[in-house]
């Protein structure tokens, strides 16, 4: 998995936490968290995808 893809997932585990205690406290911050875990999650399965289409391609030419 490229680096990328790698920072995109572990933001969105964070976004995911931070959005179950912020949800526990009571708080609707916890809507701008869940946000941010779509967006990141989307990055990461786009730079996932990316990859794995890449590696196609390079094996493919061979």
């Amino acid at each position: 998995m490229p680096r990328l893809g790698i920072y995109a997932l572990i933001v969105f585990v964070l976004a995911v936490a931070a959005a179950v205690v912020s949800f526990a406290q009571g708080s609707w911050l916890g809507i701008v968290w869940i946000l941010l875990a779509g967006l990141s999650s989307n990055m990461c399965w786009y730079y996932l995808k990316r990859a794995r289409d890449g590696q196609r391609a390079a094996a493919s030419k061979r």
